[in-house]
């Protein structure tokens, strides 16, 4: 298994488990970089060092936050959609590279994680 596909599967199984998602702000929102697939996406991350990372390789001003696994599945996700954003997973590495998805795919990973039937918007 590539790293990126080891990372994708940490995020999701620690998700589940822990049930709360990090991100990564500053006073003036969040990165929303140009991923791998060449279209913008919005990172996540399944634990709080993970995200720490992510911030200090952003940039001083940047810091780790949380929010409930609930609200990122019904209200942030559902938002990144409307904007037509991808979801970036577990970015890692000095230049935080990894895999992004739709929210459609993420939502269907997800609830494969949680053993929930599959997303069907």
């Amino acid at each position: 298994m590539s790293t990126s596909g080891a990372q994708t599967s940490a995020f999701f199984r620690d998700v589940a488990r822990k049930r709360i998602v990090w991100w990564v702000r500053d006073d003036e929102g969040s990165p929303v970089p140009v991923s791998g697939s060449g279209q913008p996406a919005f990172p996540y991350w399944s634990s709080e060092s993970r995200a720490e990372h992510a911030a200090r390789v952003w940039g001083p001003s940047f810091g780790a936050v949380s929010m409930p696994l609930e609200h990122w599945r019904d209200a942030a996700l559902p938002a990144l959609a409307g904007e037509g954003l991808r979801v970036g997973i577990n970015w890692s590495g000095p230049r935080l590279t990894g895999w992004d998805f739709t929210v459609a795919e993420v939502a269907n990973r997800l609830a494969h994680a949680l053993g929930e039937p599959p997303y069907d918007r």
